[in-house]
């Protein structure tokens, strides 16, 4: 038989109870957003589609992304940039986003887009002509503010950390955890919590370097280009 349950994988124990088990076999998280929700509009996800800036993944979350943008410090916006998605122009951004707001709030994805191109100092045009330079690159110029955002609204990092505390004392013996990561933070935290745990012996071996897609993987599927899977086995017997 197989269970689905609507929650977040930070509660992965209390699903063990719920379903009444002595440990799971396997754990599997993939991190990755669904492209379902990034390309629906009305989810504010993407900066490549007009909408609401809702951002959340689970309408039961009680802030949208256009509440936190419209009330965070400048302090914080900029902190958030810069650890959430290394924005360059993190600065300038927030501050930006602070002076824009004291004006009208900023609801929509195309005025989130404008604001991170007013702050770089671009016009869409401008950035259209030269992008993929060495000045400008190829990524969005407003990517990294829209990732940052949607991992503060759904507490992406805080749910990672819990999941990782957790997941070694829900497996059973010799039980394997999988997780595919899409950012840096995230495989950092994996990375870390899998290293940790054989140093402690709550697992008995770890990937050294993470799977990573091929070319033509790539190729075939773009968001996939910055995915990483790790995993971590827990000893066939545990200690008494």
């Amino acid at each position: 038989p197989v269970s689905f349950h609507r929650s977040n994988f930070a509660g992965i124990g209390k699903m063990l109870q719920k379903e009444r088990l002595d440990g799971y076999d396997i754990i599997f998280a993939d991190l990755g957003v669904s492209s379902m929700q990034i390309d629906n509009p009305d989810r504010g996800m993407s900066y490549k589609h007009e909408g609401p800036l809702d951002m959340r993944m689970d309408d039961r979350i009680p802030q949208t992304g256009a509440d936190l943008l419209n009330t965070l410090s400048e302090e914080d916006l900029s902190e958030a940039l810069w650890e959430l998605a290394d924005e360059p122009d993190h600065a300038q951004i927030a501050r930006w986003i602070v002076s824009q707001r004291a004006l009208r709030p900023i609801r929509e994805t195309t005025e989130l887009v404008q604001v991170v191109f007013e702050a770089k100092g671009l016009t869409a045009e401008t950035w259209r002509r030269q992008r993929g330079t060495a000045k400008f690159g190829s990524l969005h110029p407003a990517a990294r503010t829209f990732q940052a955002l949607r991992i503060l609204v759904n507490d992406e990092l805080g749910s990672l950390r819990e999941l990782l505390r957790l997941a070694p004392y829900c497996l059973r013996a010799g039980g394997r955890i999988g997780v595919i990561s899409f950012h840096s933070g995230e495989d950092r935290l994996v990375k870390h919590a899998f290293r940790d745990g054989v140093r402690s012996g709550i697992y008995e071996s770890t990937t050294m370097e993470p799977v990573i897609p091929t070319a033509r993987e790539k190729r075939d599927n773009p968001r996939s280009g910055s995915a990483k899977f790790r995993w971590a086995i827990t000893p066939a017997a545990r200690n008494p």
